[in-house]
């Protein structure tokens, strides 16, 4: 992301008054933060990755609103706002909810738990940062990476239009923002198409796999490519740093760990495959080899939840700097509200109160105990347990939220470590739990459920956390008002709510969340929710396979040392280990197209060169535009061809044409072009 110094005052000054919340910026909002929800439910299921929506967001909004006689870039952000909330609550959601399902708690996605959850964690979540907003953002000045990318799409749409703006304004508004629209448009058109082409009509293959038995059966090798835009669109995004650590993940976890694994441990993975025995080597059919490498691989990926364990805990001990900070500058925040150092500040200045924001903390503690009730339902002594599990809540809430807020400001809101935090949470609810209930009858069924209630109110108030501070550094480069953009936030958080659960059941429905609904479906992986599962019913004594974990913990310490190394040689390549770690769980085909993505966006800047902050910002955008398309496009037609399928069985076919191998590969090249060619000249003509 950019790190372009922020101007000294706001581009819009606190004498100007605009129009920011308006209707059709409202409904455009709201219909974004679905969608984006929608898209990042897909993605993150899919590859344990959300992107932020700020940017695809700006660069609607710029588009439509330009069709009005009147708008103006204080509108344009509210809409971005209220989108990216419906971006980041699902995050929360998605990395602990399908827990539930997997561990038996719940039979299915049902629809106001998990309403309740993401309301009342976003709003929790803005609660908790609103008193840092200028402490972080105007004193500290971090540098919120996003919210300054952002506020620069805002800016290329001009300040105003019609009676709110100047004569001046109106001659320099100009025609980039249509372009950043046509981009975005574009390429989602292609990612949707893709989607049809593949799960629609099966012309396209979604993965090309083999299985090879080498050196007479000694060594199996198993490889595999899984097609689709959004995976370029993710690797684009995020760069060839972590996009070659997941390629080394997938490599050590799949290309080294199943041939070694099946090396050492041939009889117990003959019997875990169902093949019998003693089974001569060479009378093993292709389909059992391929039983064999699937075995071996579903051990090796717990070595990546031994590496997110250890990553978890580094984080939260890297992080104690910014917590005292964020504490720090919370409680001096509170105390200037209190002392009316704030009182009448100039427009720019204004936050939601204080009292009225102890006041919603207060009221969200109502829900949060009935919803711990329910989770503890047929616990004798649960009116306790739900008083300390809401205690915790508040607690543990507010402490990550102020440390997912610090750290978008430091790294934005993608790099956010917020899995890490929450992997915490997991487990330290998980160990009071199980001191205070035991996990004996009916403790042992309702213990983990529980936990992972509070993990995902927690999850998703730091979510919203760092996406609130982000979009308040955007709306304090280009003269927003605070309390505005809080309230915005507040509806982008019902609107997602309203959709999340829906899209889960849809998708569970198709093909499976975390585990497989149907013979022959290829599940969602849900890497974050499956070990939120397996840490809370271990603790709870359902027992967990250290072995592999184990080994994952010893390296993810190599690994970490090798970070400290090149941080220390001020190195640009750096080695951050969650990266390494979902690379490891994840199945290796999911990493090859984000690998390439990568190294894509490398070349694309190579060529590109970019002279100065006005060109690095424009092949900045053009390329997260694009990107963001081609993963929007797909995601949220691969939740429609979801909905096809589960409304109307047998309108899709169940198998791929003969072609369908050699066909995606040849699109997903042209789609690498295209990329590639397309940023190069939206770049040049920004």
């Amino acid at each position: 992301m950019s790190q372009n110094v922020a101007p000294q005052g706001p581009l819009v000054g606190p004498e100007r008054s605009f129009p920011e919340i308006t209707v059709k910026g409202v409904v455009l909002g709201l219909i974004l933060a679905m969608l984006m929800a929608a898209a990042n439910a897909y993605l993150g299921l899919r590859v344990g990755m959300t992107v932020a929506a700020s940017i695809p967001a700006s660069a609607i909004a710029l588009g439509v609103l330009r069709a009005f006689r009147r708008s103006n870039i204080l509108e344009n952000n509210q809409v971005q706002t209220i989108a990216s909330a419906g971006a980041s609550t699902v995050s929360g959601i998605i990395f602990t909810v399908p827990a539930l399902v997997m561990m038996g708690a719940w039979g299915t996605y049902d629809y106001w738990p998990i309403f309740l959850m993401v309301c009342v964690g976003g709003i929790m979540g803005v609660v908790f940062t609103t008193p840092l907003r200028r402490a972080l953002i105007v004193d500290a000045g971090l540098t919120f990476p996003e919210g300054l990318a952002t506020a620069q799409v805002l800016k290329t749409g001009g300040v105003a239009r019609g009676q709110d703006a100047t004569e001046a304004e109106e001659r320099d508004n100009a025609a980039s923002s249509g372009l950043g629209f046509k981009l975005l448009l574009e390429a989602s058109v292609l990612g949707a198409l893709f989607r049809v082409f593949e799960g629609g009509f099966k012309w396209l293959a979604a993965e090309v796999a083999t299985t090879k038995s080498l050196l007479g059966g000694k060594w199996l090798f198993t490889a595999d490519a899984t097609l689709q835009p959004s995976l370029l669109g993710i690797g684009f995004i995020v760069g060839p740093n972590i996009g070659t650590l997941m390629m080394s993940g997938a490599v050590i976890g799949t290309i080294l760990g199943v041939p070694i694994n099946w090396l050492l441990n041939e009889d117990r993975l003959m019997t875990t495959a169902g093949v019998a025995a003693g089974t001569p080597w060479e009378s093993l059919t292709p389909d059992q080899w391929g039983d064999l490498a699937g075995a071996s691989w579903q051990e090796c990926r717990r070595i990546g939840i031994g590496c997110m364990l250890v990553g978890g805990a580094w984080s939260l001990i890297t992080l104690i700097g910014p917590i005292k900070n964020g504490l720090s500058a919370s409680l001096d925040a509170f105390r200037a509200q209190r002392s009316g150092q704030s009182a009448g500040a100039v427009r720019t200045e204004l936050d939601t109160p204080v009292p009225f924001l102890l006041f919603t903390a207060a009221l969200m503690t109502v829900p949060l105990f009935f919803a711990f009730q329910s989770a503890l339902a047929g616990y004798e002594g649960r009116a306790l347990i739900s008083i300390v599990l809401t205690v915790l809540m508040l607690g543990f809430g507010f402490l990550f939220s102020s440390v997912a807020g610090y750290m978008a400001g430091l790294v934005g809101s993608s790099n956010n470590p917020v899995s890490g935090v929450t992997m915490a949470t997991v487990v330290v609810s998980s160990a009071l739990l199980y001191w205070m209930m035991g996990n004996e009858g009916i403790a042992g069924k309702v213990g983990p459920p529980a936990v992972i209630y509070l993990a995902a109110f927690i999850c998703t108030g730091a979510c919203i956390a760092g996406d609130n501070l982000q979009d308040l550094k955007c709306g304090h480069v280009v003269g927003a008002t605070p309390w505005k953009q809080q309230l915005c936030l507040v509806l982008g958080t019902i609107a997602s709510a309203a959709v999340i659960p829906l899209v889960l059941a849809v998708l569970d429905q198709d093909q499976g969340i975390g585990r497989a609904v149907r013979e022959g479906a290829t599940p969602f992986a849900a890497p974050q929710a499956t070990l939120m599962k397996d840490l809370s019913t271990g603790i709870f004594g359902a027992g967990i396979n250290w072995n592999f974990i184990l080994f994952g913990c010893a390296l993810a310490v190599v690994i970490i040392a090798l970070d400290y190394y090149l941080k220390h040689k001020k190195s640009v390549f750096r080695t951050p280990i969650l990266a390494v770690a979902v690379g490891i769980y994840l199945p290796f085909g999911l990493s090859v197209l984000i690998f390439l993505g990568g190294m894509l966006a490398w070349l694309v800047k190579r060529r590109f060169q970019p002279k100065n902050d006005r060109e690095h910002v424009a092949l900045e955008n053009s390329g997260m535009l694009l990107a963001s398309g081609l993963i929007t496009g797909e995601a949220i037609m691969g939740v429609g061809l979801a909905v096809v399928a589960a409304s109307a069985p047998g309108w899709i076919p169940d198998g791929h044409q003969d072609f369908a191998g050699l066909m995606a590969l040849v699109v997903t090249g042209g789609l690498i072009a295209y990329l590639y060619v397309r940023t190069l000249g939206a770049a040049r003509r920004m």
